[in-house]
């Protein structure tokens, strides 16, 4: 790892998600305008006023703006059926002037999100949420990765954190990062030997003081602690939870840093990273429709 990267009072790595996608936005915002400024729409749908969904989608309609995107809000009450739900994401999917589509999670309590990610083209599914989406990123058949694990990718290459040949550990197995996090470690390229650990897994301590990467996404507030950490790992922390102290991760940062040899901040790791990743697969998606 360069010594130009920042590094925590324990002498770690700072894996700083905001610094990164900001070189992402500045990228793309490029790369864009060398293709003289096309018009490539992200269409967000947020149903409902859950606060913290209206903060991530205002914050990707920002970040969009700022690479050069265009973007498109559609917005529905907490009160909508599930057929006007589904009404409004088929309204994008049949709009040649959108591109990618979100579908901010979750929905309001008596919707199924399943029918109205059902609904979305691959082409179009930037968050790589669907199971064809899925079954791509299995077969190894080009689509959209869902971006918080190409996130954690990112930033790993990004701050020179070795991969071939190397241990990695994933806490934690949901279908938005767990399970593509696995493949994406494991990808011919990457070659990391990975194991998948989760709330049934024996001496979980034992299992990631083997890892030379630690990737936390559970959802469970600091539950790894320096114990967890063989020195000199890479530690990624994906989990979010609200505490009176406000937004924690699965990573105990403070004691963890003195221990890791690179660790990502939260806030301020991969949530930020997520965007960035998102925008990518918002311009691809227009590469794959043939609109750039």
């Amino acid at each position: 790892m360069s010594d130009d990267f920042e590094r925590t009072a324990g002498g770690a790595v700072l894996m700083d998600g905001n610094r990164l996608r900001d070189e992402t936005v500045a990228r793309i915002r490029g790369e864009l305008e060398a293709m003289g400024s096309p018009d490539v729409c992200l269409a967000t749908v947020l149903v409902g006023s859950d606060r913290p969904s209206q903060i991530y989608v205002r914050m990707k309609h920002r970040k969009a703006e700022e690479a050069g995107l265009v973007s498109k809000g559609v917005e529905l009450p907490e009160t909508a059926t599930q057929a006007e739900v589904e009404a409004a994401v088929q309204g994008l999917v049949d709009d040649p002037e959108v591109h990618g589509i979100l579908v901010q999670l979750p929905l309001p309590d008596g919707l199924d999100p399943e029918p109205v990610l059902a609904l979305l083209p691959p082409e179009k599914d930037v968050d790589g949420l669907t199971e064809r989406s899925m079954g791509r990123l299995v077969r190894g058949v080009p689509g959209h990765v869902p971006a918080t694990p190409s996130g954690v990718m990112r930033l790993l290459e990004r701050y020179g954190v070795e991969t071939s040949g190397k241990r990695a550990v994933v806490v934690g197995r949901s279908t938005l990062v767990g399970l593509p996090q696995v493949l994406l470690l494991g990808r011919k390229g990457v070659d990391t030997t990975v194991t998948l650990a989760h709330s049934r897994t024996a001496d979980l301590v034992a299992v990631c003081r083997e890892a030379d990467i630690i990737v936390a996404a559970a959802g469970q507030a600091r539950m790894i602690t320096a114990e967890h950490v063989k020195p000199g790992a890479a530690v990624i922390d994906v989990g979010v939870s609200r505490s009176e102290e406000g937004i924690v991760g699965d990573v105990d940062f403070d004691a963890v840093q003195a221990v890791a040899g690179a660790i990502t901040p939260m806030p301020g790791g991969t949530g930020p990273m997520t965007i960035g990743c998102l925008l990518e697969n918002t311009v691809e998606a227009a590469r794959m429709l043939g609109a750039v």
